[in-house]
């Protein structure tokens, strides 16, 4: 601390020695415009711990020299716009003022009042009563896919328990799926085509009708790689989500709505408050 108070004294003086016309300086101010002035508490944590003298005594004449330029601006800014102007930015920053305070208040009380579980049943009961709202933007896919190296020694094993899978099957996989490129077995969660395009690089948005068909299997090779893909399902564009691919979004849904009601009860609370305690009146 007593570097970086030594660094902020010698700014100090530098810039004070500039201006000789100032006879009265406030104690720990560093830099004035006008009437208004840079305290030492005011650049508290600006230097990082570490910093070499050169590099401290740089950051903070850059410091105090943005804060004249922005305090001269504004005075001249001031000055020169006409009153119209001046009233419209006055009554944008009343504005920005208030929402920034009541947002504030509101998100306190939101994440201390409002109780964020959600039920299975809640979130069921919210899709059926509502479940044509939620539509597919794209096509959804069940799908199971595996890419191997072309010389990997158990492809001829990969590709049969791929396309033939068994329940005994999971030691094996167990096994070699470290080994592989990239696999999805998993063929119970949609995913959509963007998914797909990610991760399966020989599918694209042109070619998808001719790989993307329910039931279809096919390898493919590509470089030194080999892929297996295995359609299960397919939901076109424009049908209903199934509810486990989009339960996620209702859950949000669902929570944004109670946080909307407790913010709508809460306005109208405080509202009738103010009218019963005569803080708040209409006249006629």
């Amino acid at each position: 601390m007593r570097f970086k108070f030594l660094i902020l004294t010698i700014v100090f003086w530098g810039l004070v020695s500039c201006d000789s016309s100032h006879k009265e300086v406030k104690p720990e101010a560093i830099a004035r415009v006008g009437n208004a002035y840079l305290y030492q508490s005011d650049i508290v944590g600006l230097i990082p711990e570490n910093t070499t003298k050169e590099d401290s005594t740089l950051i903070v004449k850059t410091y105090i020299q943005r804060w004249a330029t922005q305090k001269l601006l504004t005075e001249v800014s001031e000055l020169n716009l006409d009153s119209k102007q001046k009233k419209e930015f006055e009554q944008l920053v009343e504005k920005y003022k208030t929402d920034l305070y009541t947002n504030a208040y509101l998100e306190q009380l939101v994440k201390t009042k409002v109780d964020t579980t959600i039920t299975k049943e809640e979130l069921k009961q919210y899709y059926q009563e509502n479940k044509s709202n939620f539509r597919t933007n794209g096509k959804l896919v069940k799908l199971r896919y595996i890419k191997a190296p072309l010389e990997h020694q158990k492809l001829k094993e990969i590709k049969e328990r791929f396309f033939n899978p068994k329940r005994s099957d999971k030691n094996f996989w167990d096994t070699y799926l470290v080994q592989l490129n990239s696999v999805a077995l998993n063929d119970s969660v949609w995913v959509d085509m963007n998914q797909i395009y990610q991760r399966i690089s020989f599918i694209t948005p042109e070619n998808a009708n001719d790989y993307i068909q329910s039931g279809k299997s096919y390898e493919y090779k590509s470089g030194e790689s080999i892929y297996f893909v295995k359609i299960k399902s397919v939901l076109p564009a424009n049908e209903i989500s199934p509810y486990d691919y989009i339960e996620p979004t209702i859950k949000q849904v669902v929570l944004n709505k109670r946080k909307l009601d407790f913010i709508k009860q809460t306005e109208k609370e405080v509202t009738e408050d103010a009218i019963k305690n005569k803080k708040y009146e209409i006249y006629k």
